[in-house]
């Protein structure tokens, strides 16, 4: 069985990236572009006794995402405790609403948002009272 244990954000602007990331999420970033040979930084994404995995923003190989194309790769999603909190922090940070917040009843909160580079994510709050 394959198991995702990585993911990388592509960003034009790596050091925005980061900050965003950052900020909303409070991840640690470790350089790794020494291994990489490009610009290249690991996410930590949270402790290790939290289920969960860790990736990378690394510099974008090629052009950004168009706005309005359907999304083409894969969309990762973040647990936070705070979906409001979370949502307020990706709008002032730069962010954009790709799909809005919706219930998924009984189970959680759910929503996606485009980050400055173009990039599509969703945000989860478990809820099993969302209706």
């Amino acid at each position: 069985m394959g198991r995702m244990v990585h993911f990388e954000i592509h960003v034009e602007d790596v050091e925005k990236g980061k900050e965003f990331y950052g900020e909303v999420f409070g991840w640690k970033f470790e350089d790794w572009s020494e291994y990489a040979g490009m610009p290249y930084f690991g996410a930590v994404t949270g402790d290790e006794s939290v289920p969960g995995i860790n990736g990378a923003i690394m510099k974008r190989q090629g052009p950004r995402p168009e706005a309005n194309q359907p999304l083409n790769g894969y969309s990762c999603t973040m647990s936070v405790e705070d979906y409001d909190a979370a949502e307020k922090k990706i709008l002032e940070l730069g962010g954009t609403v790709a799909l809005p917040k919706h219930a998924l009843p009984g189970m959680a909160w759910q929503g996606y948002y485009t980050d400055p580079e173009g990039n599509i994510f969703g945000v989860h709050q478990p809820d099993e009272n969302a209706k």
